[in-house]
């Protein structure tokens, strides 16, 4: 699904990325640790087309970027779903609107998703906040509408930069379940965290894989859960 042959990428003369050959695999849940500042973003924007390798190469659903135009790099881009840390949200629309979002932009009709808008926000646990405004929510539930939005067009791949860094412990778990799911419905899973925990917590419940970032360079840490 994503393959990384030699890829590098930096700021300025700073390398953030050296010679990272990495392949994430259709159906695989990965997470991805490393050190503050060790580049995790920046492999997450390279995975999710919002940077292109400086070096080397890079290739996703089998076609090298490098060759796309921009319109085919920003039709690829609706096959993977982000959810940022940091999650970004039109405080004068409600849940329900901005979970659409995504729909309106790509020209679906809202109308004809409903039923999926409405199991969506099922699943996520925010049907009784449907109404609300991004304003008047927690951190979790800021969480989970950011999930229920990353996956509203049905995506290949779930994208989660720390998703669990300004929740609870509670909530963390519940988030990591959610992506479980989502990764036993056939989905691919990039998680980066810091929290040793939660990928313990993975332990038994999916066959994940732990990449490591250090130094420029990534590594499998261990072997899979």
């Amino acid at each position: 699904m994503i393959s990384l042959f030699n890829a590098g990428f930096g700021y300025g003369a700073e390398p953030i990325l050296q010679d990272v050959s990495q392949e994430i695999a259709a159906g695989s849940f990965h997470f991805l640790t490393g050190p503050s500042g060790a580049g995790k973003t920046t492999f997450l924007k390279l995975c999710y087309l919002a940077l292109r390798p400086q070096s080397g190469r890079l290739e996703v659903f089998g076609q090298d970027i490098s060759r796309m135009t921009r319109d085919q790099v920003s039709n690829m881009r609706r096959k993977i779903g982000v959810v940022h840390q940091d999650c970004q949200f039109l405080d004068h629309l409600t849940v329900r609107e901005n979970i659409a979002l995504p729909l309106r932009v790509a020209g679906r009709n809202v109308e004809e998703n409903m039923d999926n808008l409405v199991d969506l926000l099922n699943w996520v646990g925010m049907r009784h906040r449907a109404d609300a405004t991004p304003d008047q929510l927690s951190g979790g539930e800021r969480q989970r509408l950011a999930l229920a939005r990353a996956v509203i067009m049905s995506p290949d791949m779930i994208i989660a930069d720390e998703p669990t860094g300004n929740v609870d412990w509670d909530m963390a778990q519940r988030l990591l379940t959610l992506l479980i799911e989502l990764n036993k419905m056939g989905k691919t899973i990039l998680l980066a965290t810091h929290d040793m925990g939660l990928i313990r917590a993975a332990k038994g419940q999916v066959p994940a894989k732990v990449l490591r970032l250090k130094n420029g360079q990534l590594q499998l840490a261990g072997a899979s859960l």
